[in-house]
C-alpha cells in the first residue's frame, strides 16, 4: 500500500514495538507530527520543555528498560539541542534512535531557515547516522537504524529526514522485526558499508584459558563494568562471583550489575573508589574486568594499575581491548554469553584468606556525625531505609553523583541512571522522566546538586504537565561542589567562579510549576520531607542544605597510583 514518508516512519516504529516517543515539534517535522495525530492511541508522545530534556528522557527510558529509546526533534536549533544528549548516550553505550527532520531537498545547502548539517555534526558521537532524501529509502533505514542501535555494543543512531521525504508517497509493506537484516539492499541504496548486527561469539579457547587462570589464581578480583548492566548479565555475574569466591569492585556505570548488598561487593573503584576496592586492585594476582573500558576515572595511572596481576578484559567491542590498559588475556564477546560459558567450566573455589585481607579495608567511607548539620551520608541512609528497595535513581553530575553511587546499594540493572562517561550536568531530570514514563509503578528519585539542577530545572514543567510523581533531592551546598573540592585540594583554595552567591528559592520554583517543595537542613526534617514526598502523589522538590566544604571521600588525584589517596 502507498503511504507518506511520515506514516511509513510511524509504521516502522510500530514494527519495532515502540510505544513511547520523547520530543519537541517544529516546522520541518510537522508532517510527522500531523501523522502522529492519527497514531496517538498507539504511540504516546511526551513533549519535554527542551530538546535536550527529550534526549535525556529517551536515554533514561532506554537505560531503565533495556529497550531502544526514541526521540524526535525538528531541524536547526532543535537538532543541535540534542547534541549533548546524543554524546551522553554514545559515551555510555545507550541505545537511542534520534529522528530529526531537515529542510526540503530544494533548500539543502542554501543556508535556509533552520537548516543545519546534523549528520555531519553528530558523526563522531553516533554508532551510525543517515540522511534520508526520499521516502522510498525510509523504511529500510529506520529498520537498520534500530538494529544497529541495539546490536553489539549498543549506542545512539541519528536519522535525519528531509521534509520532502516525509510528504512523498511510496509503497510500504509490513516487515516483522526478525527480518530486519536488510544490510545488502540498504548498502546499495545509500552507499554505506554494511554493519554487523550480531554480537561476536566468544572464542572457546579464550574461555578455557580464562577458566585455567581462575583455577591457578590465589587473589582474584572482578570488576563489574557498564557492559554487565547493558548486557543484563547480573544473574550470570552473581553465579560467577560466588563460584570464583572473588571480591567484586564496581564502576559507576556498573552499578546494579552486581548486587550492592552482596557480601562480595567491595564498592566503587577508582578516583573515588573505596579503600577495599583500590587496595584489592593493587594486590590481586588475577584481575577480570567485565564490560569495563578502564577509563581514566578507574585506571588513573595505567602504567601502575593492577601491576601484580594477570589482567583479563572481557568486552563486546574489540576496539576497547588494550586501548587504555594493556591486558595479558582478553575475550571479545557479549559478557552474558561469556559468563554463561565460564560458569559451565569452573568449580567452586575458596579464597577466604584473600577476602579477609580485602575486607579488612572499608567498603564505604565512614563519616563522623557532629552537630545537627545535614550530611550527604545521612541523606543516603535515610533514602535507603525510607524509599522502596527497587527505587530508580537518576542523577546529575558532581559530588552528589558520587555520594549516591558510593552509599546506595543498587540491586538490578537500570536502577541507577547517571552520565558516567560524558559527565553531563542536566542529565538527571530528563532521565528520571524517561524512567518514570516506562516504570509508572516504581518510585523515581532525581538526585542533583544546586549547580546541576539549574541546568535542567525547566523540565519541572514536564513533571507537572504529565503529573509525574518524581522526587527531586538537591544536595544544596551553594557551590559547584566537585570543582570546589579540586580547588581546595589541588589549586591552593583559589575559588574562581565556583561559589553560587545568589541562587533561586527552589521551593518557590517548584510551587511556581504547581508542585510541592520543602527546604531542610537537618536529618529529622529531611526524613519528614521525604516521607511526605513519597505519599503526596505528585512532583516534589526537597532542597537539602549541606555544608559548602563537604567532600567526596576517598579521592585519588588523576594520574596518581590508585592507592595514593588524597582523602581517606
Amino acid at each position: 500500500m502507498k503511504l507518506t514518508g511520515a506514516r511509513i516512519l510511524l509504521e516502522c516504529l510500530l514494527e519495532q514495538g515502540v510505544d513511547t516517543v520523547f520530543g519537541y515539534p517544529g516546522g520541518t517535522i510537522l508532517n510527522v507530527y500531523d501523522a502522529l495525530y492519527d497514531y496517538r492511541d498507539k504511540i504516546t508522545h511526551i513533549r519535554t520543555a527542551h530538546e535536550q530534556g527529550a534526549a535525556h528522557a529517551a536515554d533514561g527510558y532506554a537505560r531503565s528498560t533495556g529497550k531502544v529509546g526514541v526521540c524526535f526533534a525538528t531541524s536547526g536549533p532543535g537538532a543541535t539541542n540534542l547534541v549533548t544528549g546524543i554524546a551522553t548516550a554514545y559515551m555510555d553505550s545507550s541505545p537511542v534512535v534520534f529522528i530529526t527532520c531537515n529542510v526540503g531537498e530544494n533548500l539543502i545547502g542554501r543556508d535556509s531557515f533552520q537548516e543545519v548539517d546534523i549528520t555531519g555534526i553528530t558523526m563522531p558521537i553516533t554508532k551510525c547516522n543517515y540522511l534520508v532524501r526520499h521516502a522510498d529509502q525510509l523504511a529500510d533505514i529506520v529498520r537498520e537504524g534500530f538494529a544497529i542501535a541495539r546490536s553489539g555494543r549498543p549506542g545512539p543512531v541519528l536519522i535525519d529526514i528531509l521534509k520532502n521525504a516525509t510528504a512523498e508517497e511510496t509503497e510500504y509493506a509490513f516487515l516483522p522485526r526478525e527480518k530486519h537484516h536488510t544490510r545488502g539492499r540498504l548498502a546499495a541504496l545509500i552507499g554505506r558499508a554494511s554493519h554487523d548486527m550480531t554480537a561476536p561469539e566468544p572464542d572457546i579457547e579464550d574461555i578455557d584459558t580464562l577458566a585455567h587462570l581462575i583455577g591457578e589464581a590465589e587473589r582474584p578480583l572482578i570488576i563489574c563494568g557498564g557492559g554487565v548492566v547493558r548486557g543484563r548479565a547480573h544473574e550470570e555475574l552473581a553465579e560467577f562471583a560466588q563460584k570464583v569466591d572473588a571480591p567484586v569492585a564496581i564502576t559507576v556505570m556498573g552499578a546494579g550489575g552486581f548486587n550492592g548488598r552482596n557480601p562480595l561487593t567491595t564498592g566503587m573503584i577508582g578516583m573515588h573508589g573505596s579503600q577495599a576496592s583500590n587496595m584489592a586492585v593493587d594486590a590481586c594476582d588475577l584481575l577480570i574486568a567485565l564490560g569495563c573500558r578502564f577509563s581514566d576515572r578507574v585506571a588513573l595511572n595505567p602504567a601502575t594499575f593492577a601491576k601484580q596481576a594477570v589482567i583479563v578484559q572481557v568486552d563486546i567491542d574489540r576496539s576497547e581491548i588494550n586501548k587504555n590498559v594493556q591486558t595479558s588475556h582478553h575475550i571479545v564477546g557479549d559478557v552474558k554469553r561469556v559468563l554463561s560459558l565460564l560458569n559451565e567450566r569452573i568449580g567452586q573455589k575458596d579464597n577466604k584468606a584473600w577476602k579477609d585481607y580485602v575486607f579488612s579495608f572499608p567498603t564505604e567511607t565512614e563519616y563522623e556525625l557532629t552537630g545537627e548539620a545535614l550530611t550527604p551520608k545521612q541523606i543516603s541512609d535515610i533514602v535507603a531505609r525510607t524509599a522502596p528497595w527497587d527505587t530508580i535513581v537518576a542523577t546529575d553530575v558532581g559530588q552528589h553523583q558520587i555520594w549516591v553511587t558510593q552509599h546506595f546499594h543498587y540491586d538490578y540493572p537500570g536502577q541507577l541512571l547517571t552520565s558516567g562517561g560524558f559527565g553531563s550536568m542536566g542529565f538527571g531530570l530528563g532521565a528520571a522522566i524517561g524512567a518514570k514514563i516506562s516504570h509508572p509503578d516504581k518510585t523515581v528519585l532525581h538526585i542533583t546538586g544546586d549547580g546541576s539542577f539549574r541546568m535542567n530545572c525547566n523540565e519541572l514543567a514536564t513533571v507537572a504537565y504529565y503529573d509525574l510523581p518524581i522526587i527531586t533531592i538537591i544536595f544544596d551546598n551553594r557551590t559547584l561542589g566537585m570543582v570546589r573540592q579540586w580547588q581546595t585540594l589541588i589549586y591552593n583554595q583559589r575559588y574562581c567562579e565556583t561559589d553560587i552567591k545568589k541562587e533561586p528559592d527552589f521551593v518557590k520554583l517548584a510551587e511556581a510549576y504547581g508542585l510541592s517543595g520543602r527546604r531542610v537542613n537537618n536529618a529529622a526534617d529531611f526524613e519528614a520531607a521525604l516521607k511526605e514526598a513519597l505519599t503526596c502523589g505528585h512532583g516534589y522538590v526537597i532542597d537539602a542544605v549541606i555544608d559548602v566544604d563537604e567532600k567526596v571521600r576517598p579521592m585519588v588525584n588523576g594520574g596518581d597510583h590508585i592507592t595514593q589517596f588524597l582523602l581517606n
